[in-house]
């Protein structure tokens, strides 16, 4: 092991760097990343330095041009380590000292709008992305450099840019955030090569003494945690499940992921008696599989919470992941075959390690089946069930606020075949890091309408969000896992109850992916009851994508368009076409990506069938016009919803011909519905029939169960079961 003189010692190491030069040139996946990297910085240097006076917000020139600092600089110090060309080390040397000359009398940012200004960028998140990368380019460095050298860059820049985004802005730093995890990564990364011990404590426990006012809001709107929890323990602690979950989403796990990592193998090289990858039982690494698994076939993460689509694991971010995760977490064959995917490797140990074992044959595909993953630092907060068929994906988040970044959706799904949406969530309101769509911030709609319940597939009552929209009841609450079955292939079940989101109220979903002779692909279930003490209208709304076909219902379109109601998100949707049930199914067909999609709904008489559009007061454009369907209930006590969603045909552009372009199911019914049981029936055209059953109070696997449903006898062991 190094000692805390030796250098590199923080990504890279000593021996690392050894083995690395000892098998340049014959271990392609490497040696392709170092080529492209280097055409890179070779083209940077010849560019010349630029280190300009901040002014801008996230994706202004300033702003962009420092990002770009910090990522050249650090691929530089490594060229150097690899390579032994001092012109990579002159290149680092010389921006830093252009950074040490301009740091020190550096005001706070000008742009004003963040809750803890960084120097560097508008926000002291910015600023720690730049320590945590820079910190790794000192390392490689360091060597190179002369005492006198090393002393001034320390004293003037380090240690007062550590100050700066931990003592000075606690606000930012001292909390359990996404935000703090890279400030926590920031300050002891730089402790770690400058042998600083105080430092690499306050990133570990964080600053000792130090309480945050309560009213404390982050640059969202949403409150700080307050617990008095924080440092990087904490943060590895608080947000994980133990199955890897990270609170606030697949998007900012993505995101937090590199920092938590990085940190981590720069623990594990300097101070290897911490054993880091081993606290909490692993969960770092665990996460890594978690991520992996929020992802569709198209390695796409499900934009839960604030979440940007098209934000995948081809990110640099879950380049180190699976790398880290590889080298320090057992040689996992599957990584192997995603690192093959995304076609480049750190240029470190960890990198190494990966390009070698592709190198050597042994990559195997990496198998994402249906998963529960558990929320809360105990896993007892709810969680996230994703449901796996042929090439359907469904899931299902009942999971726990999230921090700020949540959204008021509990019991809500998405549903995808082959990585393509078919019922969408809506994600994040933000064009990240493109200035002219709010300086590439949080946009107002993001409050207004991504965050608010009518924006997800789930149950709104009397137009309210779930937890009246506020951030401090919603996060004492979550749901309680019901049923997570996935046993049976042709038949997997998740199930969550909802008691808190509306008071009196109490929302039990049930949704069942079911393989089928009858059915071209697997179709899915959907069962949703309402039970409440008072008399209430019930939403529910379903955002699925692509063009209507057809509809077996009558309903008047609109030519003038207005919003649906004025607040919680409803002053977003314009009412398109309205109809009105004759207690009959429902159905809606429509066409995306060159697929047949069919929605049967069952429905009450009266109840109300609205076409919506997002897109109403919305100024700007910063929204999507996509489509909706509300199934409406109107002065109900109880309510129960049920619908199956079905892909069963497709559509060539190029022959021109439709195949299966209509549903296979003739109706669907409800047999039973009561306290103890629901029970659904599906006729399908063949005249095959299907008929599912719920226990809606006994959960446990071993209770025998004996239903009369109109003189027939359903026996069965367990809390649900399909009968043909």
């Amino acid at each position: 092991m190094s000692s805390a003189q030796d250098h590199p010692k923080l990504i890279l190491t000593k021996e690392g760097v050894k083995n690395i030069r000892e098998q340049l040139g014959n271990i392609p996946l490497f040696d392709a990343s170092l080529e492209e990297i280097k055409k890179e910085i070779d083209a940077e240097i010849a560019s010349g330095i630029e280190v300009p006076i901040p002014k801008d917000y996230s994706g202004g020139y300033t702003h962009d041009r420092h990002k770009r600092n910090f990522i050249v600089l650090q691929k530089a110090g490594v060229l150097y380590q690899i390579l032994e060309d001092e012109k990579y080390a002159k290149y680092v040397k010389d921006m830093l000292m252009e950074y040490e000359m301009m740091y020190k009398t550096l005001p706070l940012h000008p742009k004003t709008r963040s809750y803890a200004r960084g120097k560097l960028f508008w926000q002291c998140l910015n600023d720690s992305n730049w320590l945590v990368y820079v910190s790794q380019a000192y390392d490689c460095i360091y060597d190179y450099l002369s005492k006198k050298e090393r002393k001034k860059l320390e004293n003037n820049l380090f240690r007062p840019f550590a100050d700066h985004i931990s003592v000075d802005s606690p606000q930012f730093y001292q909390r359990v955030h996404n935000h703090s995890t890279w400030g926590n990564a920031a300050v002891g990364m730089i402790g770690l090569v400058m042998d600083d011990q105080e430092l690499i404590d306050r990133a570990l426990y964080g600053i000792k003494g130090v309480s945050l006012d309560k009213s404390a809001k982050d640059d969202d709107g949403g409150f700080l945690n307050k617990d008095g929890k924080a440092g990087f323990l904490a943060n590895i602690e608080e947000p994980f499940s133990p199955d890897g979950y990270y609170n606030e989403g697949p998007y900012y796990q993505r995101y937090a992921m590199y920092p938590f990592l990085i940190f981590a193998e720069g623990l594990h090289n300097v101070k290897p008696e911490l054993k880091i990858f081993e606290y909490k039982e692993g969960v770092l690494i665990k996460s890594i599989n978690a991520l992996l698994n929020l992802s569709d076939a198209d390695g796409d993460f499900f934009p839960l919470n604030d979440g940007q689509k098209g934000m995948s694991y081809y990110n640099s971010a879950l380049v180190t992941a699976v790398d880290i995760s590889y080298h320090f977490g057992g040689n996992n064959p599957g990584l192997l075959s995603i690192a093959e995917q995304q076609g480049k490797v750190l240029l470190d140990d960890s990198g190494l390690a990966v390009a070698l074992g592709v190198k050597n044959g042994k990559a195997k595909p990496f198998d994402k089946k249906s998963i529960n993953l558990s929320d809360g630092s105990d896993g007892k907060q709810g969680g996230v069930g994703i449901i796996r068929s042929d090439d359907i994906e469904l899931v299902f988040k009942y999971a726990s606020q999230g921090s700020s970044h949540g959204h008021y959706d509990k019991l809500s799904y998405s549903l995808y075949e082959d990585g393509d949406e078919v019922a969408q969530d809506y994600g994040l309101a933000r064009f990240v890091n493109i200035e002219q769509k709010g300086g590439g911030n949080y946009l107002k709609e993001n409050k207004t309408w991504a965050k608010q319940t009518i924006a997800h597939n789930t149950i709104i009552q009397d137009e309210t969000s779930h937890f009246k929209g506020t951030y401090d009841i919603g996060s004492q609450y979550y749901p309680e896992k019901y049923i997570f079955d996935i046993k049976n292939e042709d038949l997997q079940v998740a199930s969550a109850k909802e008691i808190n989101a509306y008071p009196g109220t109490e929302m039990h979903r049930t949704m069942a992916v079911i393989k089928y002779e009858a059915y071209i692909k697997p179709i899915v279930l959907d069962i949703v009851r309402v039970l409440s003490d008072s008399t209430h209208q019930y939403d529910l709304p379903f955002y699925y994508l692509g063009q209507i076909m057809k509809t077996n219902f009558e309903y008047e379109a609109f030519n003038t368009l207005k919003p649906l109601s004025d607040k919680n998100g409803y002053q977003h949707l314009y009412l398109e076409a309205k109809g009105i049930s004759k207690g009959e199914n429902v159905t809606l067909n429509w066409l995306s990506n060159n697929k047949f999609y069919t929605n049967t709904s069952i429905t009450s008489e009266g109840d109300e069938l609205l076409f919506a559009r997002i897109g109403a007061n919305d100024p700007e454009f910063n929204l999507r016009k996509d489509p909706g369907f509300i199934i409406r209930k109107k002065n109900a006590q109880n309510a129960t919803f049920v619908s199956v969603t079905e892909s069963h045909g497709s559509y060539s552009p190029v022959s021109e011909s439709a195949v299966n372009a209509y549903s296979a199911i003739k109706t669907i019914s409800l047999l039973v519905d009561t306290e103890n049981y629901t029970a659904i029936k599906i006729v399908n055209n063949d005249n095959s029939t299907l008929v599912f059953v719920v226990s809606n109070k006994d959960n446990s696997l071993n209770t025998n169960h004996n239903l009369s449903i109109l003189g027939k006898d359903y026996k069965w062991v367990g809390p649900f079961a399909k009968f043909n």
